[in-house]
C-alpha cells in the first residue's frame, strides 16, 4: 500500500479546465495549504500536517504535474507558470470552502506560494517559503563554479526534447541523486516514502521538466514585471532557509526584504528537506507565523 498521511482524507479536486489535483485534507480550524517541493509529493508534509491538524484545517495537494495530480501538456509554455499553479492553489482552497488561507511552500512549492502571495493578496493571509529564493533573485545568484550545485536548473531550462530524453533514460538515478545529496539525515525519508517519490517522478518527467523550464522563462518575466511595478507581499511572511548565501555569495535576508516588509527570516541548519528532518521546528515556525 502506498504511504499516506494518517487520518487525512484523499480527494480529487478540479481546479481548472482539464486539471484535477490529488489532495490530502485533515484537521479542523483556520485553513493552511502546504505545497511540496522537488523531487517529492504532498507526502513530504506528513509530519507537519499531522501536527498542524490539531488546530487547523490542513490541505496538502500534489502540484499539477506531480504525484497523482493531472499533468497537462504545455504547448505554449504557460501550463506550468507559477502564476498558473498559484491560481490552482486558490481554486483548490475555494473549492474546499476557504476564500482566505495561510500558505506554506517548500522548494518548487515555495515558488508557487510566492507567486500566489503576489497575485492573490486578498486570499493569502500568511505566507511561508522554505529554502528558496524568488526566481528572479535565484538566477542572479547563480554564477561561477559554485553554481554547479544547481546544474539541474540549467538542464531543465533547455528547449523541449533533450532534457526529457536524458532524464527519462535514468529517472531513478536523476531524481534519487537529489534525495541523497540534499538529505542531511537519510533516515528522515524512509524507504517506502523514497520509493513513492521516485515512482511519482518517474511517471512525470515531461511535466516536471516543464515546471522547471517555466522558471527559466515566463516566471522570470512575471517576477521582473512585479519588481518593476514595485509590487510587494502584503501579508506576514516567514522564510526558513539554509545558508546558501555563504556558498553563493548573497545576502538572503536582504533579497527577501526587497519583496516583503513584514518579514521574519531565519537561517536554519535543518537541511533542505526540513519538513521531514525537523518537522516539530517547522510546525512551530508556521504556528508563529499564523499568530502574527
Amino acid at each position: 500500500m502506498a504511504p499516506s498521511i494518517p487520518d487525512f482524507e484523499q480527494r480529487r479536486v478540479k481546479v481548472a479546465d482539464g486539471v484535477t489535483l490529488n489532495v490530502a485534507v485533515g484537521g479542523a480550524g483556520r485553513p493552511v495549504v502546504l505545497l511540496h517541493g522537488f523531487p517529492q509529493t504532498h507526502l513530504m508534509w506528513r509530519h507537519v500536517a499531522a501536527d498542524l491538524a490539531a488546530d487547523h484545517t490542513v490541505i496538502c495537494p500534489d502540484l499539477r504535474g506531480y504525484g497523482a495530480s493531472d499533468k497537462p501538456a504545455d504547448p505554449d509554455g504557460t501550463a506550468y507558470a507559477k502564476r498558473t499553479m498559484a491560481a490552482d492553489t486558490v481554486a483548490l482552497a475555494r473549492a474546499l470552502g476557504h476564500e482566505r488561507f495561510a500558505l506554506a511552500g517548500h522548494d518548487r512549492g515555495a515558488l508557487v506560494a510566492f507567486r500566489a502571495g503576489l497575485d492573490h493578496p486578498n486570499a493569502v493571509t500568511h505566507l511561508a517559503c522554505l529554502d528558496v529564493l524568488p526566481t528572479l533573485d535565484m538566477w542572479a545568484a547563480m554564477h561561477g563554479t559554485s553554481a554547479a550545485v544547481g546544474f539541474h536548473l540549467y538542464l531543465m531550462a533547455q528547449p523541449p526534447g533533450l532534457p526529457e530524453q536524458l532524464i527519462g533514460g535514468a529517472p531513478d538515478a536523476f531524481f534519487g541523486h537529489f534525495l541523497d545529496a540534499w538529505a542531511a539525515d537519510p533516515a528522515a525519508i524512509p524507504a517506502e516514502v523514497r520509493a513513492a517519490y521516485l515512482a511519482a517522478c518517474r511517471a512525470a518527467v515531461p511535466s516536471i521538466v516543464a515546471d522547471y523550464r517555466a522558471s527559466a522563462g515566463i516566471d522570470v518575466t512575471h517576477d521582473q514585471a512585479d519588481r518593476d511595478a514595485g509590487n510587494r507581499l502584503r501579508m506576514p511572511v516567514a522564510v526558513l532557509q539554509q545558508d546558501w548565501g555563504a556558498a553563493l555569495g548573497y545576502d538572503a535576508r536582504a533579497l527577501w526584504r526587497a519583496w516583503a516588509d513584514d518579514l521574519v527570516h531565519a537561517t536554519v541548519g535543518w537541511g533542505h528537506f526540513m519538513a521531514e528532518q525537523a518537522p516539530a521546528e517547522v510546525a512551530a515556525a508556521l504556528r508563529e507565523l499564523m499568530a502574527r
